[in-house]
């Protein structure tokens, strides 16, 4: 139930997906002036070093942001403003020049929060959650950051609506447990009956299995029930076909596409990940299976 670790992980394509979107949810919503709430259901521990054990035991970053980084150095094209943000927010917790220091999504969440603005993080793997409350801590935001050890899961549910009327959800859970894809599911129906008019932003893999399939198409279901607009963003960078190596031994591809499935999504999101994904699927491209794809609906 423990076993996953974001640390390996950190960095990869799918934080390239996950949190270009994210950003571009958050740089809309503090347009408004009322005060709103973001939670994240699956926070991890915050913080992740590139040029640690773990991230260097997967090299995940090096085909992921890293990558991107160096393509861009190379004379890409010019980033979007959405990719662009993206590689700023990152660049920002590091020293000039250096990329040592990956943020996860409780970092990047608050620091564009406003004083008037909540975040509350949820993480019930024990180490993790230690290190998430010692890295908050550091930030010194008092009651603005609330760091709980519960399944997120549930843990939301009593949070529902918040006060202001104004909240982002993310969730983003390993799927290690098969189960966690109908967990996804019954956590967005029952929020959407006690918020409805909440931002929801589900990431998850696509891979090899059925659940995975599965689950974009229930989260459509559940926003075209409720009348709320949907966008559905995918980004691909490799094959997920099954391969051999010279000893005849099957090689898994790992993971070569993820998506983000977002409910009453901001009105400019689509047209920003739009321009974001296609340098991105370009740039991180591993073979000729590169893709990326935004739809909308509602």
């Amino acid at each position: 139930m423990f076993s996953y670790r974001h640390a390996f992980h950190a960095g990869n394509h799918a934080d390239v997906l996950k949190h270009t979107t994210l950003l571009a949810i958050l740089r809309h919503m503090v347009q408004k002036d009322t005060a709103f709430t973001v939670f994240d259901t699956h926070a991890g521990a915050g913080l992740y070093r590139l040029d640690g054990d773990y991230a260097q035991t997967s090299g995940e970053a090096n085909v992921g942001y890293l990558r991107l980084i160096e393509k861009i150095a190379a004379g890409a094209p010019t980033p979007s403003l959405a990719l662009q943000d993206y590689l700023d927010m990152v660049a920002s917790f590091n020293t000039a020049g250096q990329h040592k220091v990956y943020p996860g999504s409780p970092f990047i969440i608050q620091r564009l929060l406003r004083e008037r603005d909540k975040l509350k993080l949820f993480e019930i793997h024990p180490t993790d959650a230690k290190t998430l409350s010692a890295n908050i801590a550091q930030l010194e935001v008092g009651r603005q950051v609330a760091v709980l050890r519960e399944d997120g899961f549930e843990g939301i549910k009593k949070f529902l609506p918040p006060p202001s009327r104004r909240a982002l959800v993310l969730c983003d859970p390993s799927y290690e447990i098969k189960s966690d894809y109908e967990r996804v599911a019954e956590m967005v129906a029952d929020a959407l009956v006690r918020f409805a008019t909440g931002t929801y932003a589900i990431w998850y893999p696509i891979i090899p299995r059925p659940e995975a399939h599965q689950l974009p198409s229930k989260l459509k279901t559940l926003a075209t029930k409720a009348g709320k607009p949907w966008l559905h963003a995918t980004l691909t960078v490799k094959s997920s076909k099954l391969t051999t190596n010279d000893a005849g031994d099957v090689v898994r591809p790992g993971l070569p596409a993820s998506g983000m499935f977002v409910i009453n999504p901001p009105h400019t999101l689509k047209s920003s990940l739009k321009e974001a994904l296609k340098q991105a699927s370009q740039a991180l491209a591993q073979g000729q299976h590169n893709a990326f794809e935004v739809e909308s609906g509602g």
